[in-house]
């Protein structure tokens, strides 16, 4: 294993840390509507687990509202279910047609407690980002023993390794703050 392959690695793994941090914040609730709120909901469709994305179209007409309409009517029912039963705190309200969804505003008490549910989770992409760093890190001084990479092949790839840790811990703090201000201004 190369300098190149090791640095490809380290990349990979902390870009999937990053877009999992994405993911996962596009499913915390703020005082606006989203389809990322309810789409990665799983719904028992015919006994397969299976996400409403697939299943409904999701739409947010207004800035409180989410409405979700079954591509199969059949189907509505298992939908209603699941979101009640998903943690998102919000009651679902169907016509038989469509599902609406009322997104409440948030009091200040839910603002401060959602921010430290957004600090938590970065932080968790932080360290996920850091062990990569130091895998790669430990792959590269394990290239060096093995006389598969030179001690300044080893330095400098340990520093290439290092620029991707602090650019990745960069975008985590940009994904923190601006869904931090995006929940202050809700």
């Amino acid at each position: 294993m190369g300098m190149d392959e090791i640095l490809l690695e380290v990349e990979e793994k902390m870009e999937h840390d990053v877009e999992y941090l994405r993911k996962e914040f596009r499913g915390i609730r703020t005082g606006r509507a989203s389809p990322g709120l309810v789409e990665h909901i799983k719904v028992d469709y015919y006994g397969s687990p299976t996400d409403l994305r697939q299943l409904a179209s999701i739409t947010t007409p207004e800035g409180t509202l989410i409405v979700i309409k079954p591509f199969d009517p059949g189907s509505i029912k298992e939908i209603d279910k699941a979101i009640a039963a998903s943690n998102i705190g919000i009651n679902p309200q169907s016509d038989g047609k469509v599902i609406r969804l009322v997104i409440p505003p948030l009091s200040g008490e839910r603002r401060h407690q959602i921010a430290g549910q957004l600090k938590k989770l970065a932080e968790a992409a932080r360290v996920a980002v850091r062990n990569a760093r130091r895998d790669g890190n430990k792959d590269a001084d394990h290239q060096q023993k093995a006389a598969e990479m030179t001690e300044d092949d080893t330095r400098l790839c340990k520093e290439e390794i290092q620029k991707l840790t602090d650019k990745y811990e960069a975008d985590i703090e940009q994904l923190l703050a601006a869904k931090t201000q995006e929940i202050e201004e809700a």
